[in-house]
């Protein structure tokens, strides 16, 4: 017996074919995109926190490639005028790869605990530009994703505020700077400009 379908039937089956075997790819698309990204951001800055000016999330894999400069600050520090050299850093090498990454904390006992004041106190008082993130602890025994793997990778965590850890363009730390070691400081800059001249 021949089996006859009639065509407007015969269409809801070929839609209905294309629709099942279309979407498994448009999934397997969505999920690819997250997962390559994932791949191309190392360990250390595969990490998400809150913003300091509007708290909003914030992943640091987009500074991948970068050549990062991590640093503990205090409104309240003897060495909070570093931000000014910082800043300075940020604008004259950020074109060339540089990001400088703020974490205020109040670790050390000189930071405001109100994100709003600590972000118009930046922009006010130092017009700082560079990313700033909400105020988290950055020593033992509790201190935020980022810290924990830069003090377990260098075996040295923050003394004070305004501690700085280079991290390379493929990921890795190359230095950690105490805070006496000014932004503008010659063997400081010199490094920096060496990892900005090297290959992502």
């Amino acid at each position: 017996m021949k089996l006859t379908l009639s065509p407007r039937f015969a269409a809801a089956v070929v839609a209905s074919a294309a629709l099942f075997s279309v979407a498994p790819l448009a999934q397997a698309a969505d999920t690819a995109a997250p997962a390559a990204a994932a791949a191309t951001c190392p360990s250390l800055l595969n990490k998400t926190f809150p913003r300091l000016q509007d708290d909003k999330p914030e992943s640091l894999c987009q500074y991948a490639g970068k050549v990062v400069l991590v640093v503990n600050t205090a409104s309240y520090c003897g060495f909070t005028p570093q931000y000014k050299g910082l800043e300075a850093l940020y604008r004259e090498y950020g074109k060339q790869g540089l990001v400088v990454l703020g974490f205020p904390s109040n670790d050390f006992h000189q930071e405001m605990d109100n994100n709003a004041k600590i972000a118009a106190f930046c922009k006010d008082t130092y017009n700082v530009q560079f990313p700033m993130f909400a105020p988290s602890h950055v020593t033992e025994p509790k201190p935020n994703a980022l810290y924990e793997q830069l003090i377990l990778a260098t075996g040295d965590q923050p003394k004070w505020n305004f501690y700085k850890y280079l991290i390379g363009r493929d990921g890795k730390v190359v230095g950690v700077y105490p805070s006496l070691v000014s932004p503008d400081n010659k063997d400081f800059v010199a490094k920096i400009k060496t990892l900005l001249a090297q290959k992502p």
